[in-house]
């Protein structure tokens, strides 16, 4: 047996180690980049919508998302699930890496093309950063721990890019435009008393007039339906109560139209971690469809779904 020096055992044990933890990230699907490169990033991952579907729109305030939905693993790794066309979701892929200090995503579309360009993540320590798809996050600004909560639902503006909402302790709401390139406008106060609602989603048009919508969940479990109005001065109209009982959820998501039918949907995560579909039917007083269970379990295992 040879006999080597500890300088060099050390060399092939750094080694046998860096290996080791490359073998462990390509059996996940992760880049290995990831163990070399300590960062962040995300790649898109394709949604397909059904045959014979209206194709996404270009230019127009109606037009229908058709997003993946990704998740966010306790260990800081994003995977993401394309539609499958028929009112469920594919296996996953694996998305980026080098989330696990981020509170909020929020998924959006820079071009409005009907497809997501990348998100913004607002980070622990207050910093607001946009991630393309496929490409290099930056910085869009500091102190939004002010927030406790942001969302993109939409293009609300109706200036052809996704734009984004912030709620701050006191319940206020604020809408910030998107420029198409991942920074924004300075805000715009859309009004108080958003405090008394625990899930906000909406990613498209949920009343059939063309207009991005959203709902909003109370602490009693209600769900109430707010009606976009393409104003950006008062995005939205009045709200209308559509139904109880919604605690059942621990979190509400949209990520546009997945069953492939030119509709809005609406994605719910129960507290044994399965996943809920409620599909969009274009009714201003009922919006939703029955649910459909379309994940059995282990939902429970993403700290963040966008």
């Amino acid at each position: 047996m040879a006999i080597v020096s500890g300088r060099k055992r050390g060399r092939i044990g750094a080694r046998l180690a860096a290996a080791a933890v490359t073998a462990a990230l390509v059996a996940t699907g992760a880049s290995a980049v990831a163990a070399e490169n300590p960062g962040k990033s995300a790649g898109s991952v394709t949604a397909k919508p059904k045959n014979g579907a209206a194709a996404p729109r270009s230019g127009a305030t109606s037009a229908v998302s058709y997003f993946a939905l990704y998740g966010v693993a306790r260990d800081g790794f994003v995977y993401g699930y394309p539609a499958d066309g028929n009112g469920g979701l594919e296996a996953r892929q694996y998305s980026g890496y080098g989330w696990g200090s981020t509170k909020d995503i929020a998924q959006t579309d820079l071009n409005d093309d009907g497809r997501a360009d990348g998100f913004w993540a607002r980070e622990n320590n207050g910093d607001l950063l946009y991630q393309p798809f496929g490409g290099s996050y930056f910085k869009v600004g500091g102190g939004w721990n002010t927030y406790n909560r942001i969302w993109a639902v939409g293009n609300l503006g109706g200036a052809g890019a996704g734009d984004l909402l912030a709620r701050d302790g006191s319940g206020t709401l604020y809408l910030y435009l998107g420029y198409g390139n991942g920074n924004m406008t300075s805000r715009y106060k859309v009004g108080g008393g958003w405090g008394q609602y625990t899930q906000i989603a909406g990613n498209g048009d949920l009343t059939g007039d063309g207009k991005p919508d959203i709902v909003a969940r109370d602490g009693s479990g209600n769900l109430w339906l707010y009606k976009g109005t393409g104003n950006y001065k008062a995005p939205f109209e009045g709200r209308t109560r559509i139904g109880g009982g919604w605690n059942a959820y621990n979190t509400l998501v949209s990520v546009g139209d997945i069953t492939g039918d030119g509709r809005t949907d609406l994605l719910a995560r129960d507290g044994n971690g399965a996943l809920w579909r409620y599909s969009g039917n274009g009714n201003a007083r009922d919006p939703f469809e029955s649910k459909v269970k379309i994940g059995n379990g282990g939902w429970n295992t993403y700290r963040l779904l966008f």
